[in-house]
């Protein structure tokens, strides 16, 4: 599919249920894969117009496209939220429970009946959840959640690669790449890594 015909896609998603006079919020997460870290989810309650864009699943977009995607989407947003799980929280209720917490507290405040999410059910939002599987790539809200959440993460990693330069964070985002292991191995873990995640893969 060409990239015009993607982005009318998921704009065209949410274009059939602003026509049917709904308020909805979009809502991703990012960060739920690597080693080290927060997960960030975001709600995103995106007006009809100005639509921005270029708005698609940030996993398919670039890093200049995702930051200025997120300069336009928080200068046309009518609401956004921004919730964390921390390392400590996902080692202690696990990645999915993380990720739901992480998810209403993003969603604190929005003013939707109706929440789009990607993938993630039965989360305790202040609202109806509607679940979509490859909802980044179906709605235009969830979309433009998971390049809030993306981008703001991947600031997060730039910060802490200058707190903790060893571990090549700025280039692998905490994921598990070799670098990465390579320097647990050498370095050991530091208070942002994620403990549960680590169970054997560090073993000799």
């Amino acid at each position: 599919m060409r990239e015009p015909e993607r982005y009318d896609r998921v704009y065209g998603h949410d274009l059939s249920l602003w026509e049917r006079g709904l308020v909805f919020a979009g809502i991703d997460e990012a960060g739920r894969g690597p080693l080290l870290g927060c997960v960030v989810a975001a709600c995103v309650v995106m007006p009809r117009t100005p639509r921005v864009p270029g708005v698609f699943d940030s996993k398919a977009l670039g890093e200049k496209q995702r930051e200025r995607l997120y300069a336009q989407i928080a200068g046309a947003a009518l609401f956004i939220g921004v919730g964390r799980a921390e390392a400590a929280e996902i080692d202690r209720v696990n990645i999915l429970q993380a990720t739901r917490l992480a998810m209403r507290r993003a969603a604190e405040g929005a003013p939707a009946p109706l929440f789009l999410v990607d993938a993630v059910g039965n989360i305790g939002l202040p609202g109806e959840e509607r679940p979509i599987v490859r909802g980044d790539a179906t709605s235009y809200s969830i979309a433009a959640a998971s390049l809030v959440a993306k981008v703001t993460r991947d600031r997060e990693m730039r910060e802490l690669d200058a707190r903790y330069p060893q571990y090549g964070l700025a280039r692998n985002k905490g994921y598990g790449t070799k670098e990465h292991l390579a320097a647990l191995r050498a370095f050991g873990l530091c208070p942002e890594h994620r403990r549960s995640f680590l169970m054997g893969i560090l073993s000799p």
